[in-house]
Formats: C-alpha cells, structure tokens, sequence
C-alpha cells in the first residue's frame, strides 16, 4: 500500500510540474502576443489571403512569378501586401525615387537589420549609416584598382583551367563514354567559393577539386541563407521570435548553422594573421584588417562579403547556362565573337579582352534580366512617404522593389519581355549599351549599387566563354521550368542536372 501510495504522490507531483511548465508557457505566450500585438496585421483582402493560404501556389510556381503576375496587372505597377506591411513595385520612377531621390528615407531599416542580424551581423549588406559608409569606402577603394582587377582575373583563370575545366572533362560524353550527369549549380557554387575565399582572404577552401569534397561552412551558409530569408517571409516577426527564445525548429538549425560559419570565419581571421598580412598584400581581408581590429566586425564583413561572392555569381551563372543550353543560335554567336577578338583556339589571356566581348556582355545582362541572383531587395520607409505614382507609405512600411518582375514588364521592355533576346543590348553595329540602371535594377542603383559588379561580370564572362569554347552543355529536363528554393539569392530548386560533351573542333558549325 504505501508503495502505491507513493507511485501516486509522485504521479501528482509530475502531473502538477507538467500544469505549472504548461501555463507559465500560455502565460509567457499570451504575454508576447499582448505586446506585440499591435505588429500583427489582419486582411481579408484577395492578395492577403492568397499569400496567407498559399492559394497562389495552384496557379503559379514561385512565389516570384505570382508577385510578377500581380504587378504586371496593377496600373501603377504597385502592390500592397497588408499582412506583411509591405508594398512591392516594379516602377522604375519610384525605383530611383527609394534608391537615389529620396535615398536617407529609404534605409535597410532596424526590422530589416534585426530578421539577418544572426546571420549577417554588421557587414555591409545589413547596415545602415556610418558603418555602411566605411565598409563601402575600404572596398570601392580597392575594388576599383587596375592590380586588383587584374589579380581578381588570374584566380578566376586559375581556378577555370586548373579546376573547371578538369572537371567537366572527366565526366564528359565522349566516343562510347556515357558520361556522368553533373549539377552544374553544384559546381559553380563551388567555383565561386573558392574564387572568392582566394580572392578576398588570400585562403583556398579547394571545394572544386575531383573529389568535389564537402566544406562545413559552404553547406551551413546555405542553410543559414535558406532560414534567414524564411523569417522575411513569415506573416509576422512573433512566430520566429518565440521559436529562437525558445531553441525551437528552424531557429534551432539556423543557430547551428550559424555557430559553424562564426568559427570558420574567426579561423579565417586566424589563418591570414598567423601568415601575416600588410597593405601590399592583395587580398580584401588583409585591407581590412589593417583598418579594423574588433574580430566580430572583421567576422560579419567575411560573411557578407562571401556572400556577395559565392552565392549571386553562383545564382547568375546557374540561370545563364540553363538559358544557352535552350538557345543554341546564343551560343553560336558567342563562339563567333570569341574567335574574332581572342583568336581561334587561343586563351583567354586578360582582362582587356574580356571588356571587347560586347555580344557575351549582352548575354549575361540578358540572362540577369530575366533570372536576377536576387529577386527582389527591401527598404523600410523612415517617415510618412509618398511614391511618384501616388502610393502612400506610412512610417515603418516595408517597401520592396522587384527585379524579377521588372524583367517581365512589356512597359518598360517591349512586347518581347519574356524573350531572351541579346540583341535589345547592342546599339551602334553591336557595341554594348547599358540601360537606365533604375529600368535595370539588378546590380541596385544609386548610392548603394554593387561595388563587386565588375568582379562578377569578369568571373560569369570568364566561365561562360572558357566552358563554352570546350563542351555543349545538355540539360537532362529540357523542358522543365526553374522552381527556386526560398533564400537571400535565387536558387534553382533541385539543381541544374546536366550532360556535358566535348565540343568538335569546328565549334562555329550551328547544331
């Protein structure tokens, strides 16, 4: 008796422990959703209930496609999304209107700074004022010189014919050989991080090489980027702030993630001391070290600069192959124009080379115009403001303008808008002419355009007139369109599975 009588004392006791744990959880609950209430905003309006239910999703692939959609068919090219306080648009005078006419209004903004703080902390891409100013200043400075260019194109030549090209030819179609099917979007997020670790921090993570190993850090940043960009998209900050307090899902891995980017970050910082580091040295993270001592400052601009480098070149280059694999006549004129300025079966030799292929510099534009590595790009307005096609914001609102959606406006592109076309690029007999970057977003605009815009194009030209000089690349679903992955650049969801075999000698034959 007096052993049952104590099983069920102690059963009370667990019972009345499990009411007490259950209620300070309502309670503490409950007690977040009074304060934070007046964040949450409630809409029965059809755009709000198609995005809270997911009810785009029957018609439409990506949620891209659907905001494309929504814009195209809105008269000021201006959308609101109530439940997430934000207003998206696709005009290009209310485009230059956040990013230069108004630009102090229009600021990445704390809620902004506070959804990638974990992630990005103060680097560049999640700052606002005089630490923006300084990271910008330190790497326009360097970024614009004649012997960082230059250095910039012997990694990526390098990393191309040392690499790359080994690559693909080991698994290439030839004679009986079945050949190997390859994720190009794989291996290009590799090429660039390897590119952009040599580049900037002098370190080479050889993430390309035969094997193709694993690197902790590249797989954790993709996970960090997928679940940073998932609390962007969450109806309200409550949700992802009661699953981090709490260690919970999705904030719990992101969490992990994170911790394994910190400590490879801080064992960067490491490396490049312990092999020391001065002004003559060429790589970014030594300019900024000889500027900055706060080791955490110096962590948060390796990971945005490995950003910047890895995942959008990676996102670009993804997005243009799977174009050209679709557009042979594209490939044939790119041949043509690479033997007449670099000469037939010779090499890529310099960078001033690369600038005199107008026809490729269209293409890659082309190809961004369509598939931009980041769809769109938030601002949050300071105070009351009104856009030039009349849209009303209040303090606070979240403002959106998206690229994405602007490469499919017949208004601002033509009626051939969803035609991948070079040619719209090419004026005065082929010579390569830029538009209005406010029309073309894609790089930003204004005060905070991308300072690595010239790298970027250096390296996707290089990869593209290297590979396509050597192989044909096949796509193993030809007729599949992309689905992106949720994350901070586009992502092809699965991939891009291709086929590659190598190209005959007389490449300038169309197929």
């Amino acid at each position: 008796m007096e052993l049952e009588a104590s099983i069920f004392v102690q059963f009370l006791h667990a019972s009345f422990c499990f009411f007490i744990f259950t209620l300070s959880t309502l309670s503490l609950f409950s007690l977040l959703l009074f304060f934070l209430k007046p964040k949450l905003i409630w809409c029965n309006c059809e755009i709000c209930t198609s995005y809270l239910t997911l009810s785009w999703s029957k018609q439409f692939d990506n949620l891209c496609d659907w905001y494309a959609h929504l814009l195209k068919n809105s008269p000021g090219k201006t959308i609101h999304i109530h439940v997430l306080r934000n207003t998206i648009t696709a005009n290009p005078e209310n485009v230059e209107y956040m990013l230069k006419t108004r630009f102090d209004n229009f600021p990445k903004g704390k809620q902004f700074s506070l959804i990638l703080g974990d992630f990005l902390g103060r680097g560049i891409f999640n700052v606002d004022g005089d630490s923006w100013k300084f990271q910008k200043k330190m790497a326009s400075l360097e970024l614009g010189k004649l012997p960082i260019k230059t250095y910039a194109f012997e990694i990526i030549n390098s990393e191309i014919n040392d690499r790359l090209i080994p690559l693909l030819q080991s698994v290439n179609i030839s004679g009986e050989k079945q050949g190997k099917v390859l994720d190009l979007q794989d291996v290009f997020k590799r090429f660039s991080f390897d590119s952009i670790c040599r580049f900037s921090f002098g370190l080479d993570p050889r993430c390309l090489e035969l094997s193709l190993p694993m690197s902790k850090f590249a797989t954790a940043f993709d996970v960090a980027s997928k679940l940073s960009a998932e609390r962007a998209m969450a109806p309200s900050p409550l949700v992802w702030k009661i699953k981090r307090s709490l260690n919970l899902g999705s904030e719990k891995k992101l969490k992990e993630a994170i911790k394994i980017i910190h400590i490879l970050a801080n064992e960067v910082i490491w490396q490049r001391k312990k092999m020391g580091f001065s002004s003559h040295n060429n790589d970014l993270l030594s300019r900024f070290m000889s500027s900055v001592d706060d080791e955490t400052y110096l962590r948060d601009i390796i990971v945005s600069f490995l950003l910047a480098g890895r995942d959008t070149v990676a996102s670009g280059l993804t997005s243009l192959f799977w174009l050209l694999a679709r557009s042979p006549k594209v490939v044939f004129f790119i041949l043509e124009e690479a033997d007449r300025v670099i000469g037939q079966n010779k090499e890529l030799k310099s960078f001033e080379q690369i600038e005199k292929l107008h026809y490729l510099q269209a293409v890659v534009f082309e190809s961004m115009r369509l598939f931009p590595p980041i769809q769109f790009d938030s601002k949050f307005c300071l105070e009351d403001d009104r856009l030039p096609d009349g849209s009303f914001l209040k303090k606070g609102t979240r403002v959106t303008y998206h690229p994405y959606a602007m490469g499919r406006m017949e208004e601002i592109w033509g009626p051939d808008c969803l035609e991948f076309k070079p040619e719209r690029w090419l004026k005065n007999n082929g010579v390569f002419t830029p538009e209005n970057p406010f029309k073309y977003p894609v790089f930003q605009a204004g005060f905070r355009v991308c300072l690595g815009k010239e790298m970027a194009l250096v390296e996707m030209k290089s990869v593209a007139i290297s590979v396509l000089r050597r192989f044909q690349v096949e796509l193993v679903a030809p007729h599949r369109t992309p689905r992106f992955s949720p994350g901070l650049t586009a992502t092809f969801s699965g991939g891009l599975p291709v086929l590659v075999r190598e190209r005959e000698a007389d490449h300038n034959q169309q197929s």
